[in-house]
């Protein structure tokens, strides 16, 4: 799932341009693979052992239903999407996109990201600013994809 992308040009009271673009990530964060996810949290963090193992329990142990009235339908698993109301889902996704963030940094930008959303800004002020934009959007989207 590819997230909602929206950018803007602003001339400052400088005359100096920035860009700012958002990327809205919710759809994303329902299709989080728990797989990858632990492979993150022991590669980029160095989580191993009884930790390793929690976070998978935790993770794999997730189940959903639907009430309607007095009416309870039949528990399922869920397999994809970080937990949701629970003070770890934002952060554990955070975590799942952190190599996007290396990425937007990588090309000077200044990521600013707080659960599904996020924000980057590019004060590059030349003449090669809609190319560099350009460029970064497209590693984005290929993140993205991968």
């Amino acid at each position: 799932m590819l997230p909602a992308v929206s950018g803007k040009l602003f001339v400052l009271n400088s005359g100096n341009i920035a860009v700012l673009t958002l990327l809205d990530l919710s759809a994303v964060s329902d299709g989080v693979n728990y797989d990858m996810l632990l492979q993150q949290l022991q590669i980029s963090y160095g989580l191993g052992g009884s930790v390793l193992v929690w976070f998978k329990s935790y993770l794999n142990n997730q189940t959903q239903y639907m009430c309607l009235s007095a009416t309870k339908s039949t528990e399922s698993a869920v397999l994809y999407g970080v937990p949701q109301g629970l003070l770890f889902g934002p952060i554990l996704f955070l975590q799942y996109i952190s190599d996007l963030l290396r990425l937007v940094k990588h090309h000077q930008f200044h990521p600013h990201a707080y659960a599904d959303d996020m924000r980057f800004t590019d004060p590059v002020i030349h003449l090669a600013l809609q190319q560099h934009l350009s460029v970064h959007v497209y590693n984005v989207s290929q993140w993205m994809m991968s």
